[in-house]
């Protein structure tokens, strides 16, 4: 098992599994923990993180983001228990929550809620239908509904993890937020974003980087700018 801090989850946001094991071969030991989402979900991402896991040692986020009735979302969550994954995202609406809390069952996974994507604003919101109100204070509610409702922690972006730390129901909670952005890197579709060290700052216990990474001349260098801005 490595010992790298394991506050950055770096998102494996590459084509397939193969592009994959050649981030994490070009890392090594820099970082121990990986964030596979849906977007390679076809390209082997669930026999990737197997991988990961069991022959490297690392630490995974499937970042699935999960929505459907309960009794979908509970076979779904019990599906990928058994591949013995640390983090498990779903949407962040009560009864999905419940869903999926009850189909992890007895195993280790971490359900997160997600809250509003970090690539939202007001506008998009409006145009989906959600409710008025400010961004960040519905982002601060349904994270406390998702406490609430069983969830481990929550994914938000770092302009509102202060806040949901503060509330009372955060307390032994995980706060993981995406959106973060090394000092001097473009902010690409996202809309809420903050630096590593700022994010930590805010309360986040792991942070979320991808492109700065993956997209860099050199990944593990990219990496340990943004390890030694967290120090």
């Amino acid at each position: 098992m490595t010992n790298a801090d394991d506050r950055l989850i770096v998102a494996m946001d590459v084509p397939n599994a193969l592009a994959g094991l050649d981030l994490a071969q070009k890392l090594g030991e820099t970082v121990s923990f990986y964030k596979i989402g849906l977007g390679m979900l076809t390209g082997g991402g669930l026999a990737l993180a197997n991988e990961l896991k069991q022959d490297h040692g690392k630490r995974i986020f499937l970042d699935m983001k999960l929505f459907d009735i309960g009794a979908t979302v509970e076979a779904a969550v019990r599906g990928l228990a058994q591949f013995d994954l640390d983090f498990l995202t779903v949407h962040g609406d009560p009864h999905v929550v419940r869903a999926a809390k009850e189909g992890a069952g007895a195993s280790d996974m971490k359900i997160l809620g997600v809250t509003i994507l970090t690539s939202l604003d007001r506008g998009d919101l409006d145009g989906a239908m959600i409710k008025s109100g400010e961004v960040p204070d519905l982002v601060v509610e349904r994270a406390g509904r998702a406490f609430d409702a069983g969830a481990d922690g929550i994914i938000c972006s770092p302009n509102e993890a202060a806040r949901i730390r503060a509330l009372p129901e955060s307390s032994g909670k995980l706060i993981v937020t995406p959106g973060v952005r090394p000092a001097g890197t473009g902010s690409n579709d996202q809309k809420r974003v903050s630096t590593p060290k700022a994010a930590i700052a805010a309360g986040a216990d792991h942070i979320v980087v991808g492109r700065p990474v993956w997209m860099a001349a050199d990944p593990r260098t990219a990496a340990l700018g943004i390890l030694a801005e967290l120090r």
